[in-house]
């Protein structure tokens, strides 16, 4: 059996190891039943089906008639990119708040680009903020520092 589409196969396997670790994790929290689900059983079955996901892209990348294709090699500045920013946002949120935490994480992650704008990146700051700011605050009232410290005093 060859392997016809490689980056299908390793997004496979990803989400195959990615759905067992999960699976796996969850049970050692209390399942529960359908009616009354337990804080282990939404994680668990979604890491169900995500390794079933994961085995049917495996499959199908084994398929005769999947294309042939290659792995592209890394990008490795733009991993380190986008994942210092995420690493900056945590880092960040208790001292500057969420809205600028967010504006700091968009813009350091848009310098993985290799089409980075100025004016773009920030509409896509602004749009994430508002969307944040709705899903987080306002809906689900969690309690993190909205502005920082020193502005709201």
């Amino acid at each position: 059996m060859k392997i016809r589409n490689k980056p299908d196969f390793a997004a496979g396997l990803m989400f195959i190891a990615f759905g067992a670790f999960f699976a796996i994790l969850a049970r050692g929290y209390q399942m529960g039943t359908a009616a009354k689900m337990g804080s282990g059983y939404f994680p668990f079955w979604l890491g169900v089906v995500l390794c079933l996901l994961g085995l049917f892209v495996l499959l199908r990348s084994l398929a005769s008639s999947s294309e042939e294709d290659g792995l592209a090699a890394w990008d490795w500045k733009s991993v380190l990119w986008v994942t210092g920013s995420v690493l900056l946002f945590a880092i960040l949120l208790q001292y500057i708040g969420v809205v600028l935490s967010i504006m700091v994480l968009v813009f350091v992650s848009a310098m993985a680009s290799h089409e980075f704008h100025w004016k773009q990146t920030l509409i896509n700051a602004i749009i994430l903020i508002v969307i944040a700011y709705a899903a987080f605050v306002w809906f689900l009232k969690l309690q993190f520092p909205v502005w920082p410290p020193f502005l709201t005093n």
